[in-house]
């Protein structure tokens, strides 16, 4: 691995200069990188992140990896970590004309990453310098407590995954000082409402008396004639005809104040009640386990929070992997098709591109499903198809020529292609600063980009005949297309700790049931791991499918030793007339006490 030459870095800088010119936005610096494939094998398990800490599961999946190399030979073009400055890596088989493309490719990476609202909370530091840091510290520990730092890296690792990502996203966009009401709107919104539960006539009469007070302030601040010399009294007011106007918020509290002395314990006891925010289950692990408490076991703190702290860094790039690869995409493409370089070499781009971007009929390519989204949805807002007019219109070959601003009156006519083709680029702009795959999805596949593309669901069934797998045409329908592009984004389970049922008492974690169950073959190690770290026994209450009809499960199984399994029954094939035995839910509570799991039914 070594740092690129002064020839590629040149080319890489015109790079830069064109995407900005584009509109993309991101920062100078950059370090680029030109890597063989072994070093891609072996940076691939750390998330390309050289200075990730080192364990074993690393080792294990570069294993694999150079035994699936050896199968199937391939050249990864690039890759790109979100570090600052931020790093890319390279194939050195890469002739320079690839190059370009790939450099675009990354660029609008790094675009995305640095201005996409779900990442905000790793523009502050490079993760690169951190993890090395985190690398020593985990280095030290390994040479004095040896096996013990790779048992606690694994039951840390085997519930990164419900971390609070969501609540560290939202405090870095809206800052904690922002999220408390403020005085005046916890005195309208709660205070009066919940509190006092005043009638709907005095809380009226309330909101009218504040918009006078600001209305006249507002005409006051106008008027080259201020009211001065304001009297000194409790209520601080001046008067003006027949009613007394407070001149600013602070004046129209104190008023709420001498009207009612305990508003200000009441919003006290808000704030606090406000901080007190819902923490992780890593979180309260760390802060209340008995265990980790003791002296001797403290250490375990550190690996912990290196291990919830990388997987808060790594959650958005999951979370928006559609939305990511369509960015890129969609970028070089258009700056490279406008790139002089290109010249002598448009079959090859196109026979690159053409295998980044196809679009599989089964299954899910990212690249090319973004990009497609992103040209769909630039499209219909050049021609104004997010209104009112086209969502009214049902008339599919008026919808197919319909441009809002070539055929509205309320448009002025020197509205030009430039100006229309800009609306969409802003769009798909403010796409890229506020969405993520989910939202991206849910609210931008529609019939008309199901149809365009000839997109549809597909289904998978056995041929009794042949004796072999059937692929057909499930559905054709966006919202069937919609739900199948769901399933499969990252959602790792809603689980909190109870803090009622625990009480320093066994750990309580409660599944937030959403329509999937549980991994049932994942539950008994994660649930040792807890077991451990937590110092005492641990329950997970979560839900399970049965069907109605069946025989009732015994209420106790002990899986350290099961019953003796039962005599098999003959299979029966289900006839095609059958209909499918329905599913309902049950909750179950698994318990785990000295590394034994037993689970019974909650009634």
């Amino acid at each position: 691995m070594e740092i690129i030459d002064q020839h590629v870095k040149g080319i890489m800088e015109g790079c830069k200069q064109r995407a900005k010119d584009a509109g993309l936005s991101f920062e100078d610096e950059s370090l680029e990188y030109i890597v063989t494939n072994r070093d891609m094998i072996e940076l691939s398990p750390k998330v390309m992140m050289p200075t990730l800490y080192d364990y074993w599961v690393h080792d294990v999946r570069v294993i694999s990896g150079k035994g699936m190399y050896e199968l199937y030979p391939n050249n990864p073009y690039e890759t790109v970590i979100n570090t600052r400055p931020p790093i890319s890596f390279y194939n050195d088989n890469n002739p320079d004309w690839l190059n370009v493309m790939i450099f675009y490719h990354v660029l609008a990476h790094i675009d995305f990453f640095q201005n996409n609202l779900f990442f905000k909370h790793t523009w502050d530091y490079d993760f690169n310098g951190q993890a090395l840091a985190d690398k020593r510290i985990i280095a030290k520990y390994r040479s004095e407590k040896g096996r013990w730092v790779d048992y606690v890296i694994e039951f840390a690792r085997g519930i990164d995954n419900l971390v609070g990502y969501h609540e560290t996203v939202s405090n870095t966009v809206i800052p904690d000082e922002n999220r408390i009401m403020g005085k005046l709107d916890y005195y309208f919104d709660i205070f009066l409402q919940k509190e006092k539960k005043v009638t709907q006539n005095e809380y009226l009469k309330e909101i009218a008396r504040y918009n006078r007070i600001i209305k006249s302030k507002n005409e006051e601040d106008k008027n080259t004639n201020k009211v001065e010399n304001i009297d000194s009294s409790p209520s601080n007011t001046v008067q003006s005809g027949a009613e007394y106007l407070v001149v600013s918020e602070d004046d129209f509290l104190i008023d709420v104040r001498i009207k009612y002395p305990e508003f200000d314990a009441f919003y006290k006891r808000y704030t606090e009640k406000k901080d007190n925010v819902r923490m992780d289950v890593i979180q309260y692990i760390m802060k209340h386990s008995a265990f980790l408490e003791k002296e001797e076991n403290e250490w375990m703190k550190s690996i912990i929070e290196i291990v919830r702290n990388t997987s808060i860094f790594f959650q958005p790039q999951i979370r928006t992997k559609i939305m990511n690869e369509g960015w890129a995409s969609i970028w070089h493409e258009m700056l490279f098709m406008q790139d002089d370089r290109i010249k002598g070499h448009e079959v090859d781009f196109a026979k690159v591109n053409a295998g980044v971007t196809a679009m599989p009929k089964v299954g899910l390519n990212p690249y090319a499903l973004g990009m497609r989204l992103f040209y769909h949805i630039m499209d219909m807002e050049d021609r104004g198809c997010y209104s009112w007019d086209y969502i009214n219109l049902h008339d599919e070959l008026k919808r197919k020529k319909f441009n809002l601003y070539e055929a509205s009156d309320s448009f002025p006519k020197d509205n030009s292609k430039e100006k229309n083709k800009k609306r969409g680029f802003d769009r798909i702009f403010a796409i890229r600063e506020n969405l993520c795959d989910f939202t991206f999805i849910n609210s931008y596949i529609e019939q008309e980009f199901m149809d365009k593309h000839k997109l549809f669901v597909s289904g998978k069934r056995l041929n009794r005949e042949r004796m072999s797998w059937q692929y057909y045409i499930k559905s054709r329908k966006a919202d069937a297309y919609k739900e199948m592009l769901i399933d499969t984004l990252y959602h790792p389970p809603v689980i909190h700790v109870s803090e009622e049922k625990t009480a320093q008492g066994p750990l309580y974690l409660v599944h937030k049931f959403e329509g999937k169950p549980l991994k049932v073959d994942y539950i008994e190690n994660t649930m040792v791991g807890l077991e451990y770290l937590w110092g005492r026994s641990v329950r997970l209450e979560t839900s399970e499918p049965y069907y109605p009809g069946d025989m009732p499960q015994q209420k106790f199984v002990n899986y350290w030793n099961p019953p003796a399994p039962s005599p098999a029954k003959p299979v029966v094939a289900p006839q095609s007339k059958q209909e499918p035995k329905p599913i309902a839910w049950k909750r179950v509570l698994y318990i785990m006490e000295n590394r034994k799991l037993i689970k019974r039914e909650i009634n």
